[in-house]
């Protein structure tokens, strides 16, 4: 017998969407694509 197939949720309310993730503490980030960042070799993996 096969799963029922999972809810699609779909955001009609921005604003209540947007202060239900600061109240909870989550936060988005966003990064410039064209920044350049380089990490400094340490000459160990990972």
């Amino acid at each position: 017998m096969s799963r029922p197939p999972k809810p699609i949720y779909k955001t009609i309310n921005w604003q209540a969407y947007n202060q239900a993730l600061r109240q909870r503490g989550s936060l988005a980030v966003w990064f410039d694509p064209e920044m350049q960042w380089d990490a400094v070799p340490s000459g160990r993996r990972g």
